[in-house]
């Protein structure tokens, strides 16, 4: 009887039942506030306060919560690094510059006012109390990525801004600390300098090639997975070693392996699910944990403090996205949500409250100690954090439909291309497999998303039990690749005379608008696998073709250099293969870099609408794939844009590409494309006067 009721003794000490009542409400939680309109995010807060040792006093805030809390805010930095489209921060990064310096100059200045006029502080405590207000945590991140506008200039103007403003915080609040301590001196500042430009090299260059290194060797998801948290851990200690904190050190690493992890992969998937599954909201809960309401009742000089902070930190931010909105001429919408996303303050406020605390710079005559900052300016910023979050999440969310519904988000300003991307990829090597899925992941990149489909085709006139089962297998491996990257993969078994029949009734049958394929790097020029396969299916079937021949994760390629034939923007397939070597680079992150005739590049800047990539050009009058190969990097993609017999950018030189690429670049990733060519129906009228197309 004894033992049953230390069981359920408060707090709950059994770590299973406590494991399971967090997961209980990690789960209901959502369901019931969204019910009331209320962000899961903040009913995660709500329930660790009302089950916290401040409420019901269920769950303590013991070192398993701050453990998985810390990790928790980690992972929210991670993933807004991560997640960011570098292309467009480096677009926007002078208007990053411009509203990190609002948001940080003008919450200083009025905690500043605040401090010394409205709560009588010194001038050390009013700074330490503005760095507070400066700083700020992307708390309602993951509602951005719910709602698909990550990609609006507001959110990578936001997350640039937080870091410069963050950045500027922590360099305010560790000065003021050592001039408290007496400890400022020319030491100090070389230390300091020298301890960030090492960190920085450690994190952006050499954790970088550490890890594309490993992803090259090792494929396995899972062991990719465990190694990108330990990276994000290791940076963030070396954050802490440099002086700066650890979300400081998520962050970066967020940035120094964002062009490593294809936004839609496998990887990037299972990143998202466990923190989204169990990190973030045992941070969340641990947030509301630390909340005690019963402060606000415990005496007037409580409730003014908690009060004034609260508005005047929520104000400076609002100030601070007002005047990057009216400075740029943005939507009330994107305004909304700069405001949102840079207000709500967590694990910066926490960290600098408590050092400021812990601080003592004097005694009184009866020795009591003096503390930089008070213990009601303690109880006073765990209720800001608390209506912080709140506020950020309330208008976070309300501007991510709003940027939804208007569409405003730079992938809605693209290029027009088929709207319903069928994608069929044809698989029969398993070494290949995986690399074919994650091109076919990059790809399927719809607002309609469609399934893809697998498609084995078995030679019936030599069918057995054994080809049957390898079939199988291989379509049960592809549907789990793409069902990893949250991708629907519909598996096809196909029996028919020769593959290339097989390939051209599916499109058919399917409507299929682009086939991924896979060529074995070890094919010779004597091999006649193009001449028979690959010929059959052009002549078949009037759809965008993908050959790929890789030897290394798609996620590791550091620029890709795409040969264009001359008049292929003559071509009726131009715009969408114009659009599908965007996402190809937008989900790699990689360089681009086009060879092709100068009138060719100026139809391409035409279709590539989303201004903030970089188009790399040599111009190149010759289809000149030669040069191209003998300039090729280690870590480099070559994508060959070909065409079809009869077409206008067709140029005889494409009858040895395929053959000479596999002779020549054993060693790297290269793409033959043959797009769309012809007008609805008009492949068709060759066929029927039988007029052979390649």
């Amino acid at each position: 009887m004894e033992q049953f009721s230390n069981l359920f003794s408060l707090p709950l000490t059994d770590p299973v039942l406590i494991f399971a009542l967090v997961l209980l409400l990690i789960l209901f939680s959502p369901l019931i506030f969204d019910r009331l309109h209320i962000p899961h995010i903040v009913g995660l807060i709500i329930a660790g306060i009302i089950f916290g040792p401040n409420g019901l006093g269920l769950l303590d805030n013991d070192s398993s919560f701050r453990l998985f809390g810390q990790v928790g805010i980690l992972y929210i930095m991670f993933i807004a690094g991560v997640d960011m489209d570098l292309n467009d921060f480096n677009h926007n990064r002078n208007k990053s510059m411009v509203f990190g310096l609002y948001t940080f100059l003008i919450p200083i200045t009025l905690g500043i006012i605040t401090g010394l006029f409205f709560l009588n502080f010194s001038v050390p405590s009013s700074i330490v109390l503005a760095s507070m207000f400066a700083s700020n945590t992307l708390l309602a991140y993951p509602i951005v990525t719910r709602y698909g506008v990550s990609d609006n200039r507001s959110v990578p103007i936001t997350v640039g801004g937080t870091m410069i403003s963050m950045l500027l915080s922590l360099l305010t609040l560790a000065v003021v600390l050592q001039v408290v301590k007496g400890d400022i001196s020319y030491f100090f500042w070389l230390k300091f300098i020298a301890s960030l430009t090492i960190y920085g090299l450690i994190v952006m260059l050499i954790f970088p090639a550490i890890t594309r290194w490993f992803f090259k060797h090792y494929a396995d998801n899972i062991l990719q997975y465990i190694f990108v948290l330990a990276i994000v851990l290791l940076s963030s200690f070396l954050a802490k070693v440099a002086g700066l904190e650890y979300i400081i050190g998520a962050f970066i690493a967020g940035i120094s392996l964002n062009r490593l992890i294809p936004k839609r992969s496998s990887l990037m998937n299972r990143i998202n699910f466990v923190g989204n599954a169990i990190f973030i909201p045992f941070f969340l809960i641990s947030v509301g944990m630390i909340v005690n309401l019963r402060l606000i009742f415990s005496g007037y000089t409580a409730i003014f403090i908690a009060l004034v902070m609260t508005v005047m930190a929520t104000l400076s931010k609002y100030l601070a996205a007002q005047a990057t909105r009216l400075t740029y001429r943005m939507d009330r919408a994107e305004g909304e949500m700069m405001f949102g996303l840079s207000n709500a303050k967590a694990a910066y406020s926490l960290a600098a409250v408590v050092l400021a605390y812990n601080t003592i710079i004097g005694f009184t005559e009866s020795g009591s100690p003096i503390r930089l900052l008070t213990e009601d300016v303690l109880n006073g910023t765990v209720i800001m954090i608390l209506f912080t979050c709140i506020i950020s999440s309330v208008v976070t969310e309300r501007a991510s439909i709003k940027l939804a519904v208007s569409g405003t988000s730079n992938a809605d300003k693209r290029t027009d291309y088929r709207p319903e991307r069928r994608i069929l990829i044809p698989v029969s090597n398993p070494e290949s497999l995986e690399n074919l899925m994650d091109l076919a992941v990059m790809l399927n990149d719809s607002k309609y998303k469609q399934p893809m489909y697998a498609l084995n085709v078995v030679d019936y006139n030599s069918v057995d039990d054994k080809s049957s089962a390898d079939s199988d297998k291989m379509l049960e491996k592809a549907a789990y690749i793409g069902s990893a990257s949250d991708n629907k993969v519909k598996k096809i078994k196909r029996y028919d005379l020769n593959v290339a029949s097989g390939i051209t009734n599916v499109v058919r049958e399917k409507n299929i608008s682009e086939i991924v394929m896979g060529v074995s790097s070890k094919a010779t020029l004597a091999d006649t696998f193009f001449g028979t396969l690959i010929d059959k299916i052009l002549d078949g079937v009037n759809r965008m073709i993908y050959i790929l021949s890789s030897s290394q994760p798609l996620g590791t390629v550091h620029k890709i250099v795409v040969v264009v034939p001359n008049g292929a923007e003559k071509e009726s397939g131009f715009s969408l293969w114009c659009h599908s070597v965007f996402t190809i680079v937008s989900q790699s992150g990689a360089m681009l870099e086009f060879r092709c005739s100068s009138e060719t590049f100026s139809a391409i800047k035409k279709n590539f609408r989303k201004g903030n990539i970089s188009l790399g050009f040599i111009e190149s009058d010759n289809f000149s794939i030669q040069k191209a190969v003998r300039d090729i990097g280690e870590n480099d993609l070559l994508i060959a844009v070909l065409a079809r017999r009869h077409s206008l950018s067709y140029n005889p030189a494409f009858e040895n590409v395929l053959p000479y690429l596999l002779d020549n670049l054993k060693n790297n990733n290269f793409i033959v494309l043959f797009p769309e060519q012809f007008k609805e129906g008009e492949i068709d009228r060759m066929q029927n006067t039988n007029t052979k197309i390649i």
